[in-house]
């Protein structure tokens, strides 16, 4: 089958990527389905998959992707053949949860996750269980794959985790990445006041024209002075991070009383400054977040599924152009969901 493999470890990750029509292709197991790929989307996941995971035993070439929506083309046993014909998107992660416990990504002992730990959706097919498969009809493959785990992660990161109010304001740091993107679009039909951060004044303009109200442009410098500013010096109720240990002091000290930091990645540092002092006199909380249930996947996709919220989709390229769609994502200049259309048939086919 065709796929985009990437060949071994190493920075930049675009350099080890190559098209193939020769990968062997998968079968689905029992309760599980083979889906063929309509698309497919990149995720900042993917770019840690190239680079290394630690305690992650790669075998490579691997096929990476944790976004995927399709056709289900066969089924294994003990799935119902009504699945054939369907067409599905992908919630890639896989919760092995205690038995009975009523939050699976609060609980669970062991995540995996189609396209980091076994092969994903960059390829003409892919392997799921049917039970971490959604129906969604004749949704359109690009706009239901550029909402998928992006929307379900921010999802999480509002309603469940910060449990956000309407009326309240959030800020979101790095705006322009799918998760910060998605929280935008989901903060403002929660009925939320929305502050944005970027290092570049252009993707600040490119959000408020989507409906943030404010922007700051991140200096690489303390940018809380200029969220109170925005806020009557009251502070921001939550905040929505996914770059990590450089703008956790920022974040914290851009608080309002009792508001809530929700991480849920660390694209530049791990470890950062935390005043405690700060944290504990104004009653904050931080909170950590991944991924999402099935329960969570089917309220949030609803959404999309009705019409009201919508991804934003930076850059769409077919498989041929693999390398060029992971160069994409590596360079940070996208605003938006990068994806791979595999509805196309192959040059030269």
């Amino acid at each position: 089958m065709r796929a985009i493999e990437i060949l071994g470890q190493g920075s930049p990750v675009a350099d080890n990527v190559r098209y193939t029509r020769d990968r062997p292709a998968p079968s689905a197991g029992p309760g599980e389905a083979l889906v063929r790929t309509e698309c497919a989307a990149l995720n900042h996941l993917d770019l840690w998959v190239g680079r290394g995971l630690p305690g992650l035993d790669t075998r490579f070439p691997t096929v990476s992707g944790s976004d995927g929506a399709g056709v289900v083309e066969s089924v294994g046993a003990g799935v119902d053949p009504a699945w054939i014909g369907r067409r599905v998107l992908l919630n890639a992660a896989i919760f092995k949860t205690p038995p009975g416990h009523p939050d699976a990504a609060a609980a669970g002992e062991d995540i995996h996750m189609i396209g980091e730990h076994s092969p994903g959706t960059m390829a003409e097919f892919f392997v799921a269980p049917v039970a971490n498969l959604l129906p969604v009809g004749q949704a359109d493959p690009h706009q239901a794959t550029a909402f998928g785990l992006t929307h379900l992660t921010a999802w999480r990161m509002l309603v469940t985790r910060a449990a956000v109010q309407p009326g309240e304001t959030v800020l979101i740091t790095g705006i322009g990445g799918g998760v910060a993107l998605a929280a935008l679009g989901l903060a403002r039909h929660l009925g939320c006041r929305t502050i944005v951060t970027s290092r570049h004044a252009s993707k600040i303009d490119r959000a408020r024209a989507l409906g943030a109200d404010a922007g700051v442009v991140d200096e690489g410098s303390d940018w809380s002075r200029a969220v109170r500013s925005l806020t009557g010096k009251r502070g921001v109720d939550v905040i929505i991070d996914s770059i990590g240990g450089r703008v956790l002091q920022s974040g914290i000290r851009s608080l309002a009383r009792s508001g809530r930091f929700v991480t849920c990645g660390c694209t530049t540092a791990q470890l950062g400054e935390l005043d405690l002092t700060r944290v504990f006199w104004n009653q904050l909380s931080v909170l950590g977040s991944t991924m999402g249930t099935m329960e969570e996947f089917r309220a949030v996709t609803s959404l999309l599924l009705r019409g009201l919220v919508r991804p934003v989709i930076d850059t769409v390229l077919p498989p041929e152009q693999g390398a060029e769609a992971y160069r994409r994502l590596e360079s940070g200049d996208q605003f938006g969901k990068v994806l791979v259309d595999w509805t196309k048939s192959p040059v030269g086919s």
